[in-house]
């Protein structure tokens, strides 16, 4: 039995004469969507798999479905006669272009085989020639197929053919299985001392030999060190790192890549001519000291190494020098190149370094890529990257990545080992930096992929709505680093069908008892404007956090985005009051935070829409008074002179009463404010905090009682509780309490409520995030002053909430997004995807009255 071992992922090229069994080969050992057949593009484009004069076409779809399929990675199989050598030439590029490994093998029967099984196939007529043309190509072809391919078969005879065996072998770098955790170290530069104190204070255990110098070094908690690369060079004791490396390696504590001073080390000993700087001439030095047998194991760990590792599923990627996304997992001598060299402009700087393109603020991958190379200060997210090099050699420091903790460990270096050529505290040699990383780009957010969430998937945005929504967003969003999350759009409960209500309780909570949820809390609606307020404990959390050095330490905005007040200084203050209740209420050490997100209402609604009500609302209220009473007057004289007016009367002075409740209605959320005299901020979630993201980990009675202490400890009057109950759906009792409370708030002029589930949802069910029921009188506003006319309530009943309660679950599952992103130290364009996309989303055409 032959064992025929081909890449995982990459390209195999079947090479045989028509007839040879390729097909029959393919089918027997690969998927048939790994398999793309010449007969069958030729098919494709032309409906006969036999028009050879469609063979030009043919192979160019063939072509295109394997360029396509290698740049996503897939296996792909090419089944073609591939006879000849060029013909391969042209798939060798295809792979060489996406950088993956590629395999051919070949099926050599006799041409008599070929050419019997070619006459049983009656959709087959081949003249006599061809396969006897086809197998000298074949013997000319076979010479060049080992410098064509790194890994070829040869398969001879039927027998042999049919007793092979495929073996797919996955790429060195290929360590998905390893998930960790991982404590990822930075450029080491024989600072052995350093690298010591480093492990130590990770928790590893360091075994010493009868020397006492460090040979291994274990984690009791079963973690596993991985080392970006550049062990050697500059530093005092590159030996010294090398042996403890070594043995971790070889005893499977640890992963190492290699470093660019790694290959020039090898070269160097293996007596290549290289320019001895940047530190080899230390290294040379210090093992020369070294016995022979130390050296020649360590020049074959390091020849050993390679470029990179894919970690964790693919969610973790290790490489001396960083890596684009693109080049995760490939092989090729430009992605090692990349990994240990990175990329360069090819320009020098005034220290006569090169100039490196800025990788790192353009990569948009869902991976987390950890590198060195380039000696920084401090290591600092850049997208979904950091750079662990902080010049221990150099006198600064030497760094660790705990993964997937994302928790940041140092040591500062003894001493200044080596003289840098470029000062440690000077910016980088590279374009952009992280705040310019961060920046969200039109391709983020345009496109049919959409923004994949945690709760619903992928979720799709229109690409005319995202262009609106990206004007609003660049011309009057606050300053982008504080927006952070936005509101959902909520839908209403189901239409009631009880005399006089639109919308009733009985409704909202059989909706969540006949989807199986039995707890609801029930939370008192304000009729205000939603306001997100994002405060931080002092100036330099700001900074910390968010990027935010001009000294103020917060934001207020609304559903949309923009700033809640035109006045900074209103927004300051405000968001000194919450920051004292905060402080007051001890939720900065509780919830082990310096920085809060908080979903509230603010009142009263003229604060923020005096505009809308005064050309609205009030403009029609004034009409009806002054119009309608007038016109009853008018019909009073026509009646008493005995005209009949049929009732019409009556009507008249029944608008005129329903005129006077709408005109109360919205009255009732408007008042005098004068500085902060007036406002009201009711808050009644608690989103997020350092680390954590709230908004559906816990219930929302927690979320209730966080609120009211907040209110508890504002002793100015601004933060106002919001009201609440829980309520039991399988007690009647229960559910009668909940309906008399909410008739309570809307007789005294409150909005109404919003019903939210508590306890675990169904696992196959979708379940709306809250239901708004909202009172009769409040529906004026909305609806109109007549609306509760039976004859315009039967008409309102009607109406239709598909696509408002679709919108609602989508934009809640954004915003959570949104928050587990940020709340994960992901880049703020990442955030500001779900952002955008909720703000997108509200160009659906929905009812604006749901």
């Amino acid at each position: 039995m032959t064992e025929v071992k081909i890449p995982a992922m990459g390209l195999v090229v079947l090479v045989g004469v028509t007839g040879s069994g390729k097909s029959h080969f393919a089918r027997k050992h690969f998927a048939p969507t790994q398999v793309i057949s010449s007969d069958y593009c030729r098919g494709v484009v032309s409906d006969d798999e036999n028009d050879q004069s469609a063979t030009g076409d043919a192979f160019e779809l063939l072509h295109c479905i394997v360029a396509t399929r290698l740049r996503r990675g897939l296996l792909t199989v090419v089944d073609a006669t591939n006879v000849q050598s060029a013909a391969r030439q042209s798939l060798l590029k295809i792979a060489k272009d996406h950088d993956v490994l590629s395999a051919a093998i070949v099926l050599d029967v006799p041409e008599s085989v070929a050419a019997e099984r070619n006459a049983v196939r009656p959709d087959r007529d081949l003249p006599p020639h061809v396969i006897p043309r086809q197998r000298r190509e074949l013997r000319r072809g076979m010479r060049s197929l080992s410098r064509e391919f790194r890994r070829y078969h040869v398969l001879t005879g039927v027998e042999e053919i049919d007793a092979a065996t495929v073996v797919r072998e996955k790429a060195w770098n290929d360590r998905r299985e390893l998930t960790g955790p991982f404590d990822l170290v930075g450029d080491v530069h024989g600072c052995r001392a350093e690298l010591e104190e480093l492990l130590t204070g990770l928790g590893y255990d360091i075994d010493r030999d009868t020397q006492g110098r460090a040979v291994d070094a274990r984690h009791p908690g079963g973690r596993t060190a991985v080392f970006v690369g550049d062990l050697v060079d500059r530093g005092p004791d590159s030996p010294g790192v090398l042996r403890l490396v070594m043995g971790m390696v070889a005893h499977g504590n640890a992963l190492c890549v290699s470093g660019n001073h790694e290959a020039k080390l090898v070269r160097a000993l293996r007596g290549r001519k290289v320019r001895v700087a940047h530190g080899l001439a230390e290294s040379l030095e210090q093992l020369s000291a070294e016995p022979d047998e130390f050296r020649d194991e360590a020049l074959r760990f390091m020849d050993g190494l390679i470029s990179h590792y894919v970690l964790d599923d693919g969610r973790l990627v290790v490489a001396h020098a960083g890596l684009k996304e693109e080049y995760h997992g490939r092989a090729s001598g430009r992605v090692r190149s990349f990994a240990l060299y990175g990329d360069t402009t090819g320009e020098t700087d005034e220290y006569g370094l090169p100039i490196r393109y800025p990788w790192a603020r353009d990569y948009r991958g869902d991976a987390m890529v950890v590198y060195g190379h380039t000696p920084v200060p401090s290591a600092e997210w850049i997208n979904n990257t950091i750079c662990l090099d902080t010049g221990a050699v150099f006198g600064g420091k030497l760094t660790a990545l705990r993964y997937p903790e994302r928790e940041l460990l140092s040591v500062p270096a003894q001493q200044v080992w080596y003289e840098p050529t470029r000062p440690l505290d000077a910016p980088p040699s590279i374009g952009g930096g992280r705040r310019e990383a961060e920046v969200l780009k039109i391709e983020d957010v345009l496109g049919a992929n959409g923004v994949e969430t945690r709760l619903m998937g992928r979720i799709a945005v229109r690409e005319e709505n995202a262009l609106a929504a990206l004007e609003v967003m660049s011309r009057f969003a606050v300053d982008p680093r504080w927006l952070v999350y936005l509101p959902p759009t909520m839908a209403p409960a189901e239409t009631s069908l009880l005399p006089g209500y639109l919308e009733h309780p009985a409704e909202a909570l059989a909706a969540y008892r006949n989807k199986g949820v039995l707890r609801v809390v029930c939370e008192e609606k304000h009729m205000g404007s939603r306001a997100v307020v994002v405060v931080c404990r002092d100036p330099s959390i700001a900074a910390d956090r968010f990027g935010v050095d001009d000294g103020t330490t917060g934001a207020i905005y609304t559903r949309t985005g923009r700033p809640f007040f035109r006045d900074p200084t209103r927004t300051t203050e405000v968001l000194d009051r919450v920051r004292s209740a905060i402080d007051a209420a001890g939720l900065w050490e509780e919830l082990d935070t310096g920085w809060l997100a908080i979903d509230c209402e603010l009142m009263p609604w003229s604060a923020k829409a005096m505009e809308l009500i005064r050309t609205q609302y009030a403009a029609t209220g004034a009409a009806a008074s002054a119009a309608l009473p007038m016109a009853s007057g008018l019909l009073a004289r026509a009646q008493e002179r005995g005209l009949d007016l049929g009732g019409l009367r009556e009507r008249i002075d029944q608008r005129t009463a329903n005129a006077t409740r709408f005109r109360d209605a919205y009255a009732r959320y408007c008042w005098t404010v004068d500085g902060l005299t007036g406002l009201r901020l009711a808050p009644f979630q608690i989103l997020a905090g350092e680390g954590c993201s709230w908004a559906v980990a816990r219930e929302h009675d927690w979320h209730m009682a966080i609120a009211g202490r907040l209110a508890d400890h504002d002793p100015s009057g601004l933060l106002q509780r919001t009201g609440s109950m829980t309520a039991d759906l399988d007690s009647p009792e229960s559910e009668a309490a909940v309906t008399e409370w909410w008739e309570q708030l809307t007789f005294t002029g409150g909005e109404g409520m919003v019903v939210k589930p508590l306890g675990s949802f169904p696992e196959d069910r979708r379940i709306q995030p809250g239901v708004k029921c909202r009172g009769p009188e409040y529906l004026r506003i909305i609806y109109g002053p007549d609306y509760r006319e039976p004859e315009n309530l039967d008409r309102l009943r009607g109406r239709s909430l598909g696509r408002k309660r679709s919108l609602a679950t989508r934009e809640h599952a954004l915003g959570v997004e949104a928050l587990d992103r940020l709340t994960g130290g992901e880049p703020l364009w990442r955030v500001h995807q779900a952002v955008f996309a909720v703000l997108a989303l509200e160009s659906e055409p929905v009812d604006p009255r749901l």
